[in-house]
């Protein structure tokens, strides 16, 4: 994993700050003090490329539809491909709990 190089206290405290949100309001305030709104925006659009290429659509549907860079939707599916899985793990998720609200 590339963020190894990273590992230690100030990482762990951000992820363990992000792990202590309770709800999607407080992750809405905590990113918002916490990164600008260019570094969220490009986080969510991230994880849109991923769902996007994941439900097997083109580069150029994507770049259309989320304003990406073929270079960004580039990284992204490299990471699908040969990552750590995470982006189907967490899209997964996402789907359970979206079945599930709807449900109830």
């Amino acid at each position: 994993m590339q963020i190894n190089k990273l590992r230690g206290k100030e990482l762990d405290q951000l992820f363990k700050a992000i792990l202590s949100l309770e709800d999607l309001e407080e992750c809405y305030r905590f990113f918002d003090d916490l990164c600008t709104i260019n570094e969220i925006q490009a986080l969510a659009q991230r994880l849109d490329v991923a769902r996007m290429l994941r439900e097997g659509n083109t580069y150029h549907k994507i770049e259309a539809e989320t304003g990406a860079s073929t270079a960004t939707i580039s990284r992204v599916k490299r990471c699908l491909n040969f990552g750590n899985d995470t982006y189907e793990m967490v899209l997964e998720r996402i789907n359970e709990q979206d079945s599930k609200a709807e449900k109830e």
